[in-house]
């Protein structure tokens, strides 16, 4: 109530816009669904700032010009790709192979849930979602191969970080419309990075293995491998044939030219229909479809609300004059790119601890765009670093969501094995993570060619 009042009595434009995003702050800590939390305070700042016609206006041309935005076209069939690979069963597949595959390294069956965890995120457009699958197949499989409970728990825990850049990654292409930035080029962007922490993940659990072999299992060596187990391995890639067709197609027809970004989304959604339908030839295919064209409506409805609300917003801080005072302010503080670059990194973890990766972005690209044209900050650059900071932050202690989705799903006996895992278990265990995560990142701001690099050829 008081920061309406404050809102409705504001003198100057500028007070109106930091009424309204306080409004915004706390419609969000109670709960309100974003998008509203978002919109509401947005639209009625505008109402107080240039009045009725003004307000009239924004919603006669916003939500419809936001919505069809042909950037955000890509979204349906990139979400309708991800939801058919999950239901053909594809990902559990791809789990089971990814062991395989790893596990004769010291802590491979870690590395392999680490691989298997990149693979997934990018194709399921949800880490949370990601996360719960995983966690209910790796957990035990991980224990059972002689992984101490909190290793196990941190493997999951960080094994989505790498898949919320690497293509087909939603959050990119978000962030892509909002920052105005070719979407080729931006999924580009966040290839090299996601493989690279991915692959550093995978290391430190090799190197815990064989520093601390109570961590994590040592696993066999490479040459007491058999023919036979050999061969396994290359049987395991039978059932996932359909993953490298669709990733084929995909990034085969995008970055080859054949396809914009949107018509290689829908080319791969196709792919991933007749791939659906070539695993699944009883009448369960059509169910498995039907499921999947229902979970991406719905999951592509929230996200445009979502864009819409950031919208509204941007509107706001514009007409506001907010834009400028924020963009002033930093200036005056003579920032190096490197320092505003490492506050920012404080600033996500801190923000992490409330909001999920989307809303984050939703909130503060907006608001930071002017600060980073004025900085000469590249903007495909800092879309990786925004999105694998929001993933870091999401796991982040004490707040960190997916540590308590994580700790909710190993109190299943099914999963833990009979072992308690505990919530401090689970904090532990991202604290054994969280500094390998975060020294990526500051390696990225400062070598921040390995993100600018193949987005720089292909343009």
């Amino acid at each position: 109530m008081t920061c309406v009042i404050g809102l409705l009595s504001s003198q100057t434009t500028q007070t109106a816009g930091i009424w309204a995003v306080a409004l915004v702050l706390v419609l969000i800590f109670l709960s309100v669904p974003i998008a509203l939390a978002l919109a509401v305070p947005s639209l009625l700042a505008v109402y107080v700032i240039s009045g009725t016609t003004a307000l009239q206006n924004l919603l006669s041309t916003s939500p419809f010009n936001t919505a069809a935005s042909w950037t955000y076209s890509v979204i349906p069939a990139f979400i309708f790709m991800g939801m058919l690979m999950v239901e053909s069963g594809l990902t559990t597949k791809l789990f089971s192979a990814s062991a395989k595959w790893f596990g004769w390294l010291p802590g491979g069956v870690g590395v392999g849930t680490t691989a298997a965890g990149a693979g997934l995120a990018s194709v399921s457009g949800s880490t949370i979602g990601m996360t719960y699958a995983l966690a209910r197949a790796a957990i035990p499989e991980l224990l059972r191969a002689g992984f101490n409970r909190k290793m196990a728990v941190g493997v999951v825990v960080v094994a989505g970080i790498p898949g919320s850049v690497i293509p087909p990654s939603i959050l990119l292409v978000v962030y892509a419309g909002i920052a105005t930035v070719p979407v080729g080029q931006q999924l580009a962007a966040g290839i090299l990075p996601g493989v690279l922490i991915a692959v550093t993940f995978g290391l430190s659990i090799i190197i815990a293995s064989l520093v601390r072999p109570g961590l994590a299992n040592r696993g066999v060596e490479a040459e007491g491998q058999s023919r036979a187990a050999w061969g396994e391995r290359f049987r395991s890639l039978l059932p996932i044939w359909g993953f490298p067709l669709v990733m084929i197609v995909l990034f085969g027809g995008l970055f080859s030219g054949a396809f914009t970004p949107t018509e290689a989304g829908a080319a791969a959604a196709i792919t991933a229909l007749l791939v659906t339908v070539a695993m699944n030839l009883d009448r369960s295919a059509l169910g498995r479809i039907v499921t999947a064209a229902q979970k991406t409506v719905s999951a592509t409805a929230s996200i445009f609300f979502l864009i819409i609300g950031a919208e509204l917003l941007m509107r706001l801080l514009s007409i506001s004059g907010l834009s400028e005072m924020v963009v002033d302010f930093i200036v005056s503080l003579n920032l190096s790119r490197t320092w505003l670059l490492l506050l920012l990194v404080v600033a996500y973890l801190i923000m992490g601890m409330f909001f999920d990766t989307l809303p984050m972005m939703l909130l503060t690209v907006p608001v930071l765009l002017p600060v980073l044209v004025e900085m000469e900050i590249n903007l495909l650059w800092f879309g990786v670093f925004m999105v694998i900071m929001g993933e870091i932050a999401m796991v982040t202690p004490p707040v960190g969501i997916l540590a308590f989705i994580i700790h909710g799903i190993a109190k299943n006996p099914s999963v833990n094995l009979g072992q308690r895992i505990s919530l401090m278990d689970v904090f532990i265990a991202v604290a054994w993570f969280l500094p390998v995560a975060i020294g990526f990142v500051v390696f990225l701001i400062f070598m921040p060619e390995v993100v600018e690099w193949l987005p720089r050829m292909i343009g």
